[in-house]
């Protein structure tokens, strides 16, 4: 048997599976096919029921031949936690038999699924990334940065300077010139380009210091991340619900 996280985007991914080695949860594996296949941040479109409904029916249709105890969905909160929670339940109650739904993350509920002649049960439990109850990858990963940061942080001061000359008064002004979705994403790719980027790796930044290549900043600096930080303790627990 085998618990299985889905996650929304390769970066995701990358980011999980390096969690669970720090947590050496060798018994947990990350769908190599996250939710949103485009090489981006995250869905060009948007993240939808239908698209968390494909990969759960291509799970589904592998039952026959992959043994899976347990799925676990891992979104992006970006403030939206009873919008995500609400279209998790949606798409699992159209792939999956249960009379359950999920009313909080990190907690189980049971289904099954019918295939042929045979019926297979498994256990589906969420997480929404976050910081505060808020944000996404991006977030946590500003939040957990190790390193010194001064080309990122000075970013701030670069907001604050647009904000001013776009007369930004209220908060719908301040997310319509640079939300702060974006401005997360503009820090860490500040911090993994020029932050932590050493003189031999800018040979190649493209492939060593671009937050686009987090594969290799996972395998090969990841010591730039503190996975000690306290803001990952409910993504750990988490986690360690897929421990067999």
């Amino acid at each position: 048997m085998s618990n299985l996280l889905i996650v929304e985007s390769k970066n995701d991914e990358f980011f999980v599976r390096t969690l669970i080695e720090h947590l050496n949860l060798s018994d947990v594996q990350v769908d190599a096919h996250p939710i949103c296949q485009v090489d981006a941040f995250e869905c060009m479109d948007g993240l939808n029921a239908k698209k968390l409904h494909i990969r759960l029916m291509a799970l589904k249709n592998q039952f026959p031949k992959r043994e899976i105890n347990a799925i676990g969905i891992i979104l992006d909160h970006d403030g939206k936690r009873e919008e995500r929670i609400n279209l998790i339940n949606e798409t699992v109650h159209n792939v999956f038999v249960t009379k359950e739904n999920i009313l909080d993350t990190g907690r189980f509920v049971s289904a099954s699924a019918r295939i042929g002649e045979d019926e297979f049960h498994i256990r589906i439990a969420c997480y929404l990334v976050n910081v505060d109850e808020s944000g996404e990858l991006e977030t946590v990963l500003k939040a957990i940065k190790s390193a010194d940061s001064p080309y990122a942080d000075c970013l701030q001061a670069w907001r604050e300077c647009v904000e001013a000359k776009k007369n930004v008064i209220t908060p719908k002004d301040k997310a319509r010139v640079l939300s702060d979705k974006e401005f997360d994403k503009f820090w860490l790719s500040n911090y993994i380009r020029f932050d932590t980027c050493s003189k031999k790796e800018r040979k190649q930044a493209d492939r060593k210091c671009s937050v686009r290549q987090l594969e290799y900043v996972m395998k090969n600096k990841k010591d730039i991340f503190d996975f000690d930080h306290p803001v990952l303790d409910d993504f750990k627990e988490f986690l360690r619900l897929f421990k067999s």
